[in-house]
C-alpha cells in the first residue's frame, strides 16, 4: 500500500506543483508539501483496497504544519487528473478559510486559536502599565507554632510507647 501511495503522490506532486517535497509521515502516509504557497497534502492509507484518506492543511510560520482543514477519502485507481481536481478543490478551501496566506515577514501565526471577535469590545484595551515588581515577603527561619504541634504530639506518642515497653510494671 505504501509503494502505491507514495507513487500517486509523487504523480500529484508533478501535476500539482513545480516546487515540492514528497516524504513519508509517521503513520504509513505520504505528505507532499508546496512550501512556496505555503500548503500541505497528505495521503493515508484508511484500511481499504485502493482507498485513501486525503487531508489538505497549512504550512505555519517556521515550517510546521497545522492540523488538516479538510479531509476526503479518495479512490487510487482514479486517473491522476481527476485526483488532482480534487486536492485542487480542497486547497481552495484551506486558503478560503485560512484567509490570505501571510507574507515570510508577517508576525506570529494564530492557527489553531480560538478567535476572540471585537463585537461587544469598545475601543481597543491599552497596554497594562508595568508595575514595579513586589518584594518577596519575609519569612522568618523560625518554626512556625503549627510544627511546635505537631511535635509535641509525635514526642508524646514514643514516650508512651516507651513506658509501655520499658516502664511498664512486669509481669
Amino acid at each position: 500500500m505504501y509503494a502505491q501511495l507514495r507513487e500517486t503522490a509523487a504523480e500529484l506532486a508533478e501535476v500539482l506543483w513545480r516546487e515540492h517535497t514528497v516524504y513519508r509521515e509517521r503513520g504509513g502516509g505520504v505528505v507532499i508539501r508546496g512550501e512556496h504557497v505555503r500548503r500541505w497534502i497528505s495521503l493515508a492509507p484508511t484500511g481499504g483496497k485502493d482507498r485513501a484518506l486525503l487531508r489538505a492543511g497549512r504550512i505555519l510560520d517556521g515550517g510546521t504544519t497545522a492540523p488538516a482543514r479538510t479531509e476526503v477519502v479518495v479512490d487510487l485507481t482514479a486517473p491522476v487528473a481527476e485526483l488532482a481536481t480534487v486536492c485542487r478543490r480542497m486547497l481552495a478551501e484551506v486558503a478560503a478559510s485560512a484567509g490570505p496566506a501571510p507574507g515570510p515577514d508577517a508576525g506570529p501565526s494564530r492557527a489553531g486559536r480560538p478567535g476572540r471577535g471585537r463585537a461587544g469590545r469598545g475601543a481597543r484595551k491599552q497596554p497594562k502599565t508595568p508595575r514595579e515588581p513586589k518584594a518577596p515577603k519575609a519569612r522568618s527561619r523560625h518554626t512556625g507554632a503549627g510544627s511546635w504541634v505537631v511535635l509535641v504530639l509525635v514526642g508524646i506518642a514514643v514516650a508512651a510507647w516507651a513506658y509501655g515497653v520499658f516502664g511498664g510494671p512486669a509481669f
